[in-house]
């Protein structure tokens, strides 16, 4: 299907769930985002197929208009989608429209939605040291003057911070757009929301040094107790340059 032949979005879901190829449909984007649709918001659909299934339904495959974008995949190829991937977020949030294999599809969701404790360990050890990197060169770069490089590691340090305490969380990060919605309905376990968004809000415009150092404070805190103090002790007498003065 072309742009020239463009199809409705509940046109193609009344065709799809007639297809006994689909197995699942999975609405993701803006509109499985309740109160976060807008005028420009269109329908971001993955069409699940079994295994080996033959359908006209390929034809559609590549759609893409501004109401309807549509991947098309088999059920191997969806238990793959973001593990790891950009992808996985868009598939913790999203919207089951079709699930004929009795809550398979939402199972698949779900375990893409939850990091398992092994993986969420490793990255967070990763993410913290990045974090601590960026942190670390802000402040010093502060220090010796350096205003604008200093903007910068602070702005990129908050790139991973969030990926830092989501994955604490065992979940995948949210995209930017989705951060203050996602905080507000599932908020971080042990961080108040309003004081982390405007610590964000204002690392990320201003580098504010003073900011930095509070809230790194109360992320060694955190990551202590989550059994990665060798991570920060490794750092060891840089650490005073990222700690409240």
């Amino acid at each position: 299907m072309t742009a020239q032949q463009p199809i409705a979005y509940d046109a193609f879901v009344e065709i799809a769930a007639a297809d006994s190829a689909v197995v699942g449909i999975v609405l993701k984007g803006s509109r499985a985002h309740e109160d976060m649709t807008t005028e420009h918001s269109d329908h971001d659909l993955y069409v699940v197929l079994t295994d080996g299934a033959t359908t006209a339904l390929t034809r559609f495959a590549g759609h893409r208009t501004p109401e309807l974008d549509l991947v098309i995949l088999s059920l191997d190829e969806f238990h793959s989608v973001g593990m790891p991937g950009f992808e996985r977020y868009a598939l913790a949030r999203a919207r089951i429209v079709l699930d004929r294999l009795d809550g398979v599809i939402a199972q698949i969701l779900a375990d893409k939605a939850r990091l398992n404790a092994d993986e969420a360990f490793r990255e967070a050890g990763e993410w913290l040291d990045a974090y601590a990197n960026s942190l670390y060169r802000s402040v010093k770069n502060d220090r010796d003057g350096h205003a604008l490089a200093a903007r910068l590691d602070a702005a990129e340090s908050i790139r991973f911070l969030l990926e830092l305490l989501f994955t604490l969380d065992r979940r995948p990060r949210p995209y930017n757009k989705y951060l203050v919605w996602e905080l507000a309905r599932f908020p971080l376990p042990g961080w108040d929301t309003g004081m982390l968004l405007d610590s964000v809000d204002r690392i990320s415009g201003t580098g504010d040094v003073s900011t930095q150092r509070r809230l790194f404070a109360q992320v060694e805190a955190v990551v202590r107790q989550a059994g990665h103090g060798a991570v920060l002790d490794a750092w060891g007498e840089d650490l005073d340059l990222m700690r409240p003065q």
